[in-house]
């Protein structure tokens, strides 16, 4: 008789004093700290592989190829004659005599300035950026973690920064894997969101107090906390990065505390509007006539900051992959989001019914789900039924998975920042091919809604002015 070549399966005749002998000893609390070390340990290595000498994170050149074909619309030819008409211009450097010319990223914006102000009208140097409008704030956000959600925020960033717009990553995830991919150096918490959500509170609870001491009522002290938040702004903790468009606020594992912190606030202050936080800082600070767009990396959870996060936003996107449990998962999300947003909105135009004033109402310019990691060999029919049910809710454009991304996470770094002498450039270019579509998609999104505002503001002058 013919044996089984397949065999037992592994988890069968497993001798009980063979596994004995492998097992460790009981682990202790401090063995946490132990793990936590070399966890530490091989993050600082892996870190430091996107790093220079002096342990800075430093940007790639961009090739002569490069600018003509993804940043600048025009022929290399051209680019050339220019260069040579106008000494002044970033002439750029060659590695080899007679070699490609490559420039920083700097150089580039610089080019396309010159480009906009100098070339065809009929070109679009520049994006579309209507003037007298403030910046537009965008969450990604997702309560299941491994989704996509800090790389999809991530190369959005880098998307548009390439772009040519100006813009400003807020890391509220206290892992700070975002942090990471833009080289962000934070201390503790003060060097994150939470000084300013603590000012929020810090200036609800000195108009609180004089509201107690007009009716005669002693005012409830501020601690030390909240005095030293009234002096943080956002520019005290905005920082550079290695992109010369991209700032930085960013996150650490202290910024948890907030989450237990918000809630001791609002039972403070029953009054506080902690959803407003966020939104308040920012426009008081002036950060959203400084930045053209404003992306929110939220933690895998519904908590107060992610709250905060979400009301800020005037664009939400969802990424999710084809599977049926992300599906399930991303669906819970929405009614949660559903049953939070209501719940504030109820809570407070119970108040202002009784007062006789206006009732609030969350609303945000449009929302999307994303779906990330896609396979279209082994997704793509339950992709189409997930497109069957969400409709225009769910973005008709799926980001692949490539080798880029694989590269781009060992690197710690986006796959913008890999440089295309790694593979060459028609593997480079298609790599990216899903990730530009990604943005693409996006810019479209961001785009109509601008223009509808500013068509609005043009109707509503006329209006005014007639």
């Amino acid at each position: 008789m013919a044996k089984d070549s397949v065999g037992t399966p592994p988890y069968f005749n497993i001798d009980p004093d063979a596994a004995l002998a492998e097992l460790d000893a009981p682990l202790s609390t401090a063995g946490f700290s132990r793990i936590a070390q070399a966890c530490a340990q091989g993050r600082a290595d892996l870190a430091s592989r996107g790093m220079d000498e002096e342990g800075q994170k430093r940007l790639r050149l961009f090739s002569t190829w490069e600018i003509t074909r993804y940043l600048i619309p025009v022929a290399q030819a051209h680019f050339r004659r220019v260069l040579k008409q106008n000494p002044d211009l970033p002439q750029g450097r060659s590695e080899t005599e007679g070699g490609a010319k490559w420039f920083t990223l700097d150089e580039v914006l610089r080019l396309r300035s010159h480009f906009a102000s100098e070339g065809s009208k009929a070109k679009e140097y520049r994006p579309y950026r209507p003037q007298g409008l403030a910046a537009k704030l965008v969450a990604v956000a997702n309560f299941k973690g491994g989704v996509g959600k800090t790389s999809t925020c991530a190369h959005l960033a880098m998307s548009a920064a390439l772009d040519g717009y100006k813009v400003l990553v807020i890391d509220l995830d206290s892992q700070g894997s975002m942090t990471s991919i833009f080289g962000g150096k934070v201390e503790d918490e003060w060097q994150t969101v939470f000084p300013l959500l603590a000012r929020h509170y810090a200036g609800y609870l000195r108009a609180e107090n004089q509201r107690r001491m007009d009716r005669g009522e002693a005012p409830q002290p501020l601690d030390e906390t909240l005095s030293e938040a009234l002096g943080v702004t956002a520019k005290d903790i905005i920082q550079k990065t290695h992109w010369p468009n991209i700032d930085l606020i960013g996150a650490q594992l202290n910024l948890y505390w907030a989450e237990f912190q918000i809630p001791v606030w609002r039972m403070n202050g029953r009054g506080w509007k902690l959803w407003d936080a966020l939104t308040d800082m920012l426009q008081a600070d002036g950060v959203l006539d400084e930045y053209d767009l404003v992306f929110i990396d939220t933690p895998p959870a519904l908590g107060y900051l992610t709250i905060n996060g979400l009301a800020a936003a005037d664009i939400l996107l969802v990424p999710l992959g084809a599977s049926f449990l992300e599906f399930d998962s991303t669906g819970r999300f929405f009614d949660m989001l559903h049953s939070t947003f209501a719940s504030i909105e109820e809570g407070e135009n119970m108040a202002a019914r009784a007062l006789g004033r206006d009732e609030m109402a969350f609303q945000w310019d449009a929302v999307r789900a994303v779906i990330t990691r896609y396979d279209d060999n082994q997704q793509a029919e339950l992709g189409a039924l997930m497109q069957a049910y969400l409709g225009r809710t769910l973005s008709p454009h799926r980001q692949g998975y490539t080798a880029l991304i694989g590269q781009a996470g060992e690197q710690v770094s986006g796959i913008y920042e890999a440089d295309y002498r790694d593979f060459n450039r028609e593997t480079y270019a298609r790599g990216r091919e899903t990730f530009d579509a990604t943005y693409a998609a996006f810019k479209r999104l961001l785009l109509g809604i601008w223009r509808r505002e500013e068509l609005a503001a043009k109707t509503a002058d006329e209006l005014g002015a007639a």
